[in-house]
């Protein structure tokens, strides 16, 4: 089994250990973007090596995290990178499947980097497989549980390929969810819309939207920039 590459970020530090899935871009996008406001008690599903958890942390001082994974990897990942953090005492972690995981309260926010694909090859290692594709979690399960879990003011926020991120909206439609914010991302001005940075919640609050261009012909965008300079460690 290959190591996951590790990832230094300003204050903190990813090393990834077995758990599957590197720090990607699509993550730290999330962690930045998500909305923390009224947002006491947060929950990352499927947290891998914990840097949505961590970023949140960072991002708001004041913010009580738990973290849920279902792979020993990504939890062994997790847990290290937790304790060599200087908010260990915010973050709890939970080995086990978030479908019957039972906690003690509701939460005002959940954060997830869920798995992106429904079909197609399948990655040989078993913790990359679980975090890619939807066998252990498929999207309807996985928007049901989060309306148990969410309190009824909550929100609930998503980064998704654009094809299975549409499907995934109107799978959450259906459910009763209302989109509240969404975020289209492209690598390029040139490109397609390549991500979606999607926030569900149970109130009818009507919908922000905005897009996001990640690269310009000089380098990384102004509003790139902007959204994640409090992470990485040259911008």
């Amino acid at each position: 089994m290959k190591k996951t590459k590790s990832f230094e970020f300003k204050q903190f530090k990813i090393t990834g250990g077995l758990s599957g899935m590197p720090v990607s871009t699509d993550g730290v996008l999330l962690g930045a973007w998500a909305n923390l406001s009224q947002v006491d008690f947060l929950l990352d599903i499927g947290t891998g090596t914990g840097l949505l958890a961590l970023m949140c942390a960072q991002r708001k001082p004041t913010l009580t995290i738990d973290a849920i994974d279902i792979d020993q990897n990504a939890c062994d990942a997790a847990i290290s990178n937790f304790s060599n953090s200087p908010w260990q005492d915010r973050l709890t972690l939970h080995q086990g499947d978030i479908l019957n995981a039972e906690f003690s309260h509701r939460f005002d926010a959940i954060i997830c980097n869920p798995p992106y694909f429904n079909s197609g090859e399948k990655a040989q290692d078993t913790s990359r497989a679980i975090a890619r594709h939807t066998d252990t979690l498929n999207h309807s399960s996985l928007l049901t549980r989060c309306w148990e879990r969410l309190t009824a003011q909550g929100k609930a926020s998503f980064v998704l390929p654009a094809t299975e991120g549409e499907a995934f909206i109107s799978l959450a439609i259906d459910q009763g969810w209302h989109v509240q914010r969404l975020c289209r991302v492209k690598t390029t001005e040139m490109k397609a819309v390549s991500r979606l940075l999607i926030q569900i919640g149970k109130e009818p609050i009507g919908c922000e939207t905005s897009e996001l261009t990640i690269r310009t012909t000089d380098g990384y965008s102004d509003a790139f920039i902007q959204l994640t300079k409090a992470f990485y460690l040259k911008m």
